[in-house]
């Protein structure tokens, strides 16, 4: 048996190498299937799309706000995988009292990183993990620098509108892919409203196709009351999945930009 903390600096017992692994993040249950452990993966939640085959196969424990106990204790994990902002504190809790839980707490890219050799290294796919990290920096580290990074909100939700703040993983990847998170100075997600936007100089306004699926149709309605905004849908995968799916970041972001320059 060994100890290990995880990223919510939590100590976490792990008896052997997980064979039965129970995975609460989308982002996480990703890059389980990308470090090749389709064997030891026998339960995600319905939000975990990806790969699309697990989403059909696997067994669904419930969401990653509401986990079934019930149909986890059937499973019999020997290792759960949950993160302290997608899951729900007092379930994690519950849970960890009958299976070891480990907890990532992502904010930034170096979150992630680590994040991605931790895992690796609880599975027994460190070499695995050390390619798609390494793929991870070189793919960032050659990202073309703007010569401006427009000023930009990325928002989240509707009704209210929420955003991202100066806090959060999504406001590295604003960094990383060349805006200026115009509420860098706020903590976690504030609801802002439409004359906040235009107070804070927002040139671009990006709307996330998750966790709400903003479509044409939000974009025509905000366009029109943000006429000096160019406002674009976005890929929310790009932007707040923090596991293998940031290998495919990188090209994401430079053909937005591309895209924003060429609006402006």
């Amino acid at each position: 048996m060994s100890v290990v903390t995880d990223q919510a600096g939590r100590a976490v017992e792990i008896t052997g190498r997980p064979r039965r692994i129970i995975s609460l993040v989308p982002s996480q249950t990703e890059l389980l299937a990308d470090l090749g452990l389709d064997a030891d993966v026998i339960g995600i939640t319905k939000f975990c799309i990806h790969p699309d085959e697990w989403f059909h196969s696997k067994t669904r424990v419930g969401g990653t706000k509401n986990v079934h106990a019930d149909r986890v204790a059937a499973l019999q994990p020997d290792l759960i995988l949950a993160n302290k902002e997608e899951n729900v504190k007092e379930q994690i809790e519950a849970l960890s009292a009958t299976c070891p839980v480990w907890v990532s707490d992502i904010n930034t890219m170096q979150d992630a990183l680590d994040m991605i050799t931790q895992v690796g290294r609880l599975t027994g796919t460190e070499e695995r993990a050390a390619a798609i990290r390494s793929g991870v920096e070189t793919g960032f580290a050659t990202l073309p620098v703007p010569p401006t990074k427009p000023r930009a909100a990325y928002l989240i939700w509707k009704d209210p509108y929420m955003t991202a703040g100066g806090d959060t993983f999504i406001h590295a990847m604003l960094d990383a892919a060349g805006f200026t998170n115009c509420f860098h100075g706020s903590s976690r997600y504030p609801v802002v409203t439409t004359e906040q936007l235009a107070a804070a100089q927002c040139e671009v306004l990006l709307l996330s196709s998750e966790p709400y699926p903003f479509k044409q149709i939000h974009v025509d309605e905000l366009q029109a009351q943000l006429p000096g905004t160019r406002v674009v849908l976005v890929d929310g995968e790009m932007f707040s999945w923090y596991g293998s799916r940031l290998l495919k970041a990188p090209s994401y972001f430079e053909r937005l930009a591309g895209l924003v320059a060429q609006a402006r």
